[in-house]
């Protein structure tokens, strides 16, 4: 790995917080879209600090040792990795949650799933609520914190998930929230749901080659969907009825180019008032229908 050769100069100036900082930043400005962001944070992470000691302590010199697992995550970072499984935390909703390679790293766009899901959720009553593909329990742990009545059940065909999700449950201490393996509708035990949430794969096989890098580190299972993208979202618009109480509500995250055919989906199924809502950034994101009764 180039960069250690930083460390093997002998002026101590090279071995300073700021000098370090300078380094990650500079190495980071051609792979990464925030170089001095995520140099701070893996630096702060490398010396156990927050980022603003970074600045109260800029002239301190760094062990060698400390340096060496700074810019071992830059040169991951350069090559990709996302900066959510290097430093093992992302920011969701009104919280932090701890993520590995097992799950998806929850992004910005999920969270108007999110939103949505808390308008058709009355606070003032005891609903159910069903979080397929739960991956890090970032939709379920947010909707449990906000409808504190609301009983939600988190599922996930991969158990590494579910210990990850149910770790993350544990520490924000958030209750009314059950979890069960199993490949979608098969994890539930019966019973019908005010309100179905699910984030599910939907890139398409021949859209790999123009999506993020980054996601060629995460479970590559939580995000193919066949041919068309739309496998994963197809098996659910057609089995959510069986599970949903009368007047219930499917709510589903997609690709931004694939509004109008979950929307059709939704329609042929038998779902009425269908709509297609677009995240912060503008995006068509997120498609819902409501069962009839």
């Amino acid at each position: 790995m180039p960069y250690h050769l930083t460390l093997a100069m002998d002026s101590p100036a090279e071995h300073t917080v700021m000098a370090l900082l300078r380094s990650g930043v500079d190495l980071l400005k051609q792979s990464s879209p925030s170089p001095r962001l995520d140099a701070e944070i893996l630096l702060a992470q490398a010396l156990g600090w927050d980022r603003m000691q970074l600045f109260i302590k800029g002239g301190e010199a760094v062990p060698t040792a400390t340096a060496t697992r700074f810019l071992a995550g830059v040169d991951a970072r350069c090559q990709g990795q996302p900066l959510a499984y290097l430093t093992g935390w992302r920011g969701f909703w009104t919280f932090d949650l701890m993520v590995n390679h097992d799950v998806l790293v929850p992004r910005p766009e999920t969270e108007a799933l999110v939103e949505r899901a808390l308008l058709r959720l009355p606070a003032d009553q005891a609903l159910r609520v069903l979080d397929l593909g739960t991956g890090s329990g970032a939709i379920a742990l947010a909707i449990a914190s906000e409808r504190p009545r609301t009983e939600v059940l988190a599922t996930d065909r991969s158990e590494a998930a579910l210990a990850l999700a149910r770790r993350n449950a544990e520490r924000l201490g958030i209750q009314r929230l059950r979890f069960a393996a199993g490949d979608w509708f098969a994890a539930v035990d019966g019973g019908r749901f005010d309100l179905i949430a699910a984030n599910p794969p939907y890139i398409a096989d021949d859209e790999w080659a123009g999506v993020d890098p980054e996601l060629a580190f995460e479970p590559r299972g939580a995000l193919a969907a066949g041919p068309d993208g739309l496998e994963a979202l197809r098996r659910i618009v057609a089995e959510a009825p069986d599970h949903l109480a009368p007047g219930g509500w499917l709510l589903l995250e997609h690709g931004a180019g694939q509004g109008e055919q979950v929307r059709a989906l939704l329609g042929r199924t038998g779902f009425r008032f269908v709509t297609t809502l677009s995240d912060l950034n503008g995006r068509p994101r997120v498609s819902e229908g409501r069962w009839p009764g």
